[in-house]
């Protein structure tokens, strides 16, 4: 396995290892954080994403379905292990795992292109990416992703769906020939009763993508290598 996906899926594997399926003290979960885990900044474009990160996380959370914690280091983790350019996500929500994404990005000339349907939401996200000091490598697309996902026309290094959950198989047909060998689709909610069972078998079936399951005790995160 290390031969074929090298340093990504090692890195992922030991990622996987020490992250917890749910932060300390959420009610209603089945495991607990066993080692304390904290993203340090490494320089002061980190330091003021960071803080905004942990603003959206602590004040704009409540009903705008963002992911956890946990799940944001995730993602920034698979970005910078296969070097992404560009990342494409389905559904902004505020910007919470955009800026997530951001932390890499904004450092290497990357760039975001984030799909939200809900103008007021979209507009929060702008003003967070504003206040981070990333606006300038995010475009946010306004509208129904179903159909505006069809102005890209570039290669994916990674894909993040999280919008609604039967439109996951949709994405992925319309997306996934433009997501590069060495490139990652990530999909979030993916726990049985949340996941789509035609978007299961669309990851798991194709013999162009590896797929492995993180996080199934809590928000449930799939994670699909598209094959050299």
């Amino acid at each position: 396995m290390c031969r074929m996906f090298g340093l990504s899926t090692v890195f992922v594997i030991l990622f996987a290892a020490i992250l917890p399926a749910q932060p300390p003290g959420r009610p209603g979960t089945g495991s607990a954080q066993p080692f304390p885990v904290k993203t340090l900044p490494k320089d002061d474009v980190e330091k003021q994403i960071l803080e905004v990160i942990a603003e959206v996380g602590r004040d704009q959370r409540a009903g705008n379905m963002i992911v956890p914690e946990e799940d944001g280091r995730l993602l920034r983790a698979w970005t910078e292990a296969v070097g992404a350019k560009h990342v494409v996500e389905i559904g902004t929500s505020v910007g919470y795992s955009g800026l997530w994404f951001s932390l890499y990005l904004k450092k290497t000339g990357g760039k975001l292109t984030t799909f939200e349907i809900d103008e007021t939401r979209a507009a929060q996200a702008k003003k967070n990416f504003e206040k981070a000091g990333v606006a300038d490598i995010v475009t946010i697309v306004l509208g129904d992703a179903h159909e505006t996902v069809k102005q890209i026309n570039e290669p994916i290094d990674v894909l993040f769906l999280d919008a609604d959950k039967s439109g996951y198989i949709d994405y992925f047909e319309k997306l996934s020939g433009l997501v590069r060998p060495g490139g990652v689709v990530i999909a979030h909610n993916m726990i049985p009763r949340m996941a789509d069972p035609r978007f299961v078998k669309a990851i798991t079936t194709n013999p162009d993508y590896e797929t492995v399951f993180l996080h199934m005790e809590g928000s449930g995160v799939s994670v699909s290598v598209k094959k050299h």
